[in-house]
C-alpha cells in the first residue's frame, strides 16, 4: 500500500490550506483514512479520521477537539483519496501532517508534508 500526500505549504494565521492523500497498491474502499500531525519532540497526534464505504458522504468523520469546527475530512469519489480541508489556521497547527489508510490490521502512512502557520 503506497500514500501520496500534498497540499502542504505556508500559509498566515487565519488562512486555509487543503491537504490531500491518494492510496494505490489495494482496495481502500472499505477502510478508515485519515490524517494525523507530529511536532518536534511530541508524540504525533490524531487530527481526523473518517470511515470507509461505497457511498460517498456515507462514512463518519471523526475530529480531534482543535480540529472541530474548523477542519474538514472528505473522501473522494474514487474513495482511494482522503482531504483535509484546513480553515482558520493558527500557529499551533504548525506541524508536518501524516496522512495513513488502516488496512489489514495495520497503518500504512503516507510520508508527511509540512504545514507552517505564520503569526
Amino acid at each position: 500500500v503506497q500514500l501520496q500526500a500534498s497540499g502542504g505549504g505556508l500559509v498566515q494565521a487565519g488562512g486555509s490550506l487543503r491537504l490531500s492523500c491518494a492510496a494505490s497498491g489495494t482496495t481502500v474502499i472499505a477502510s478508515d483514512m485519515g490524517w494525523y500531525r507530529q511536532t518536534p519532540g511530541r508524540q504525533r497526534e490524531l487530527v481526523a479520521t473518517i470511515g470507509g464505504g461505497p457511498i460517498r458522504g456515507g462514512e463518519l468523520p471523526n475530529y480531534a477537539d482543535f480540529a472541530k469546527g474548523r477542519f474538514t475530512i472528505s473522501r473522494g469519489n474514487a474513495r482511494n483519496t482522503v482531504t483535509l480541508q484546513m480553515d482558520n489556521l493558527k500557529p499551533e497547527d504548525t506541524a508536518v501532517y501524516y496522512c495513513y489508510v488502516f488496512v489489514d490490521t495495520r497503518n500504512y502512512w503516507g510520508q508527511g508534508t509540512q504545514v507552517t502557520v505564520s503569526s
